[in-house]
């Protein structure tokens, strides 16, 4: 099996989240872990599973201008480029290339909204099949650093998806 990382992060947690899961998804896959700017443009044909996260800005994916905010606040991730646009490029996919969700976002306050689910979404219009329901992993604030046990919990987590994706091959 060969799984794909895409992430987006601007503080640098989602990175450790996107990190962790690839750890993970090692038990069973081979995986490739890249930055959404430079993320393939069309998914490899070789590519069983693909995982996309990024942090929840504004309820939802970042958009340039939530990206440029953060900036501005010292994140240092890149501005021009986040998973929304990357899934917007891409075409429709050939089934069944499986695909699973991750957000980064402050457990406190509890906000409503998700990246993860909001990508779920688009990526499933796109052809994905989903492999499990988007995931969210929390920091304390907006810059972080990750809750205790986060990265540990991301490691399961892309253990269970490369489960997942063998017992369904």
């Amino acid at each position: 099996m060969h799984a794909l990382v895409v992430y987006e992060s601007m503080y640098g947690n989602t990175r450790l989240i996107a990190e962790a899961v690839a750890r993970g998804l090692t038990a069973h896959a081979k995986v490739d872990t890249t930055e959404v700017a430079v993320a393939p443009k069309e998914i490899p044909a070789d590519i069983d599973l693909l995982v996309v996260g990024g942090p929840t800005h504004a309820f939802s994916m970042s958009r340039l201008s939530t990206r440029e905010d953060a900036r501005r606040d010292g994140a240092i991730g890149t501005a021009a480029t986040g998973i929304r646009e990357w899934i917007d490029g891409l075409g429709p996919q050939r089934p069944p290339i499986r695909v699973a969700t991750f957000d980064t976002k402050v457990a406190k306050p509890r906000l409503p909204g998700s990246a993860a689910r909001s990508a779920l979404r688009k990526l499933r219009r796109l052809g994905f099949t989903p492999l499990a329901p988007a995931h969210t992993f929390l920091v304390e604030g907006k810059s972080g650093p990750l809750l205790p046990g986060q990265e540990d919990a991301a490691t399961g987590w892309g253990e269970k998806l490369s489960a997942s994706v063998v017992d369904r091959l």
